[in-house]
């Protein structure tokens, strides 16, 4: 069984921060067009989507908790 962690990070003001590259983007972008069009993916290709997938969606969380303790921080006295 897994045990929860607690990591403290400081969290940039800019949240903007946490999202993909433009280039790694449009790679992802790229893959994913090409599977939806029906066109196979080599392993490789597969998991470089996978992979940058988890990374899109771990941004998006981090995006997320930053924004939380940036409203948490401004609505304390």
């Amino acid at each position: 069984m897994s045990e929860p962690i607690i990591i403290e990070i400081d969290m940039p003001a800019d949240r903007e921060r946490f999202t993909l590259p433009l280039g790694v983007k449009h790679r992802l972008d790229a893959l994913l067009d090409r599977q939806d069009r029906g066109d196979p993916l080599t392993p490789d290709e597969r998991n470089e989507a996978e992979g940058l997938v988890d990374l899109a969606e771990l941004l998006t969380l981090l995006k997320l908790r930053a924004k939380r303790v940036a409203k948490n921080v401004s609505d304390s006295p």
